[in-house]
């Protein structure tokens, strides 16, 4: 298939996004779902029931931004805790968002199987655990000393 093919890849509320085939693939979940012998004519739907318009949104974003800059990939342990020493800005920035909504990208990634975004979104998780259990026991640490 040639890479400037569309398919509309459609989310739990029956939203539509058109997304270039190749960038579509970085899903296994598409690439597996994707008929090869289709019509060249006839732009090919995926239902994504379980990701929400918005949620889908983002998701494209990241695969049309890993498609033209991949992120460095994450090795373990992590060499900080902060997310924009472990990649680049963007993928930080990506990150930077509600918790609701990082752990419906969490969902996602995994439904549609994108690694990278997997990756990404739980190294995101484990750094706000970290900073959280820190302040946490920082305070328990004050309350001790000022018993």
């Amino acid at each position: 298939m040639d890479s400037e093919e569309i398919v509309n890849l459609v989310s739990k509320e029956g939203d539509s996004f058109e997304v270039p085939i190749s960038v579509a693939k970085l899903s296994k979940l598409v690439e597996t779902t994707i008929d090869e012998d289709a019509d060249e004519d006839e732009t090919q739907e995926i239902p994504l029931p379980n990701v929400k318009a918005t949620v889908l949104s983002k998701v494209i974003d990241f695969c049309k931004h890993y498609k033209q800059e991949p992120m460095t990939q994450i090795t373990t342990p992590l060499k900080s805790s902060k997310i924009e020493e472990i990649v680049q800005k963007w993928y930080a920035d990506f990150v930077k968002v509600e918790q609701v909504l990082l752990f419906e990208l969490v969902i996602a990634a995994n439904f549609m199987d994108i690694k990278p975004l997997l990756d990404l979104t739980c190294l995101a998780v484990s750094v706000m655990i970290k900073v959280r259990f820190s302040l946490i026991f920082f305070a328990l640490m004050l309350q001790t000393v000022f018993i």
